[in-house]
C-alpha cells in the first residue's frame, strides 16, 4: 500500500503545453528558427529544457542555457498561466488527503515556477513538499529532483512510495531512486515510451491513477 505519492507537474497535474510550446517558439525565434506548427514542440513538455534544446536542435551547452533565458522571458510573465488543471486532479488530491496519504511534487520545472503554478491553481495546500529544479541547472535531472524531494519529505525507505508521471524521465528517475512508478497516458508521453522506460503500472485517465495507487 502506497503511503506517499510523488507527482510530476507538467503533463501530470496540469496541461501546460500551450505555455511551454509558446515559450520554446519564442526562444527559437531569437535564433532565427521559426516553428509555425507548435504541436511539434510538445516534446519539450516534461524533460529538462537544456536536454531538449540539445536533442532536437543540436544546441551546445552554452546555447542551451541562453535559449532557456529567452524561454523564461516569455514563460515567467505569460506562459506560466497558459495552463489548466486536468479534470479530476483536485478530486484525486482530496481523496489522497482523506485517506491520510502524503502527496509530493517532483518536477523538472524550476521550483519557484512550480510553486507559483500550484498556488495560482490553488493546489499547493494539497502537497507536503513541492520540489523542483534549480534555476542555475545544478539540480535538473529527474532522478536528482526525486532524490531531493524524498530528502525534503524525510523519506529514507522507498517502500510504500510511488512516482506518477507522463514521460520516460519520470519513470527512469523513479527507478534510479528505487521507487515504483505509474505512467499516465493523458499527458504527453506514449504507452510505448512509458513501458520501455519500465513503468510498473499504466493509467489511461486521472481516475485510473487512484486505482493504481490502491492496487
Amino acid at each position: 500500500m502506497y503511503h506517499t505519492v510523488l507527482f510530476d507537474l507538467d503533463g501530470t497535474l496540469t496541461d501546460s503545453a500551450p505555455g511551454i510550446t509558446n515559450s520554446v517558439a519564442y526562444a527559437l525565434r531569437k535564433w532565427g528558427i521559426e516553428e509555425k506548427n507548435l504541436d511539434i514542440l510538445r516534446k519539450f513538455v516534461g524533460p529538462p529544457l537544456d536536454e531538449s534544446f540539445a536533442k532536437y536542435y543540436g544546441f551546445p551547452p552554452e546555447k542551451c542555457w541562453k535559449a532557456i533565458e529567452y524561454y523564461r522571458e516569455y514563460y515567467l510573465p505569460k506562459g506560466l498561466y497558459e495552463n489548466r488543471v486536468y479534470d479530476g486532479i483536485e478530486e484525486l488530491l482530496e481523496w489522497l488527503r482523506g485517506t491520510g496519504r502524503r502527496a509530493v511534487v517532483a518536477t523538472s520545472k524550476p521550483e519557484p515556477a512550480a510553486v507559483q503554478v500550484l498556488e495560482y491553481f490553488h493546489l499547493a495546500p494539497y502537497f507536503d513538499v513541492i520540489a523542483g529544479a534549480t534555476m542555475d541547472g545544478s539540480r535538473v535531472k529527474k532522478s536528482d529532483v526525486i532524490r531531493y524531494a524524498l530528502e525534503r519529505a524525510g523519506i529514507q525507505d522507498a517502500a510504500g512510495v510511488v512516482m506518477v508521471g507522463d514521460r520516460e524521465n519520470d519513470i527512469e528517475g523513479a527507478k534510479a531512486n528505487g521507487l515504483d512508478s505509474i505512467g499516465v497516458l493523458y499527458g504527453y508521453g506514449s504507452r510505448e515510451e512509458l513501458e520501455e522506460a519500465g513503468a510498473l503500472q499504466i493509467a489511461e485517465t486521472v481516475e485510473d491513477v487512484r486505482g493504481c495507487i490502491e492496487r
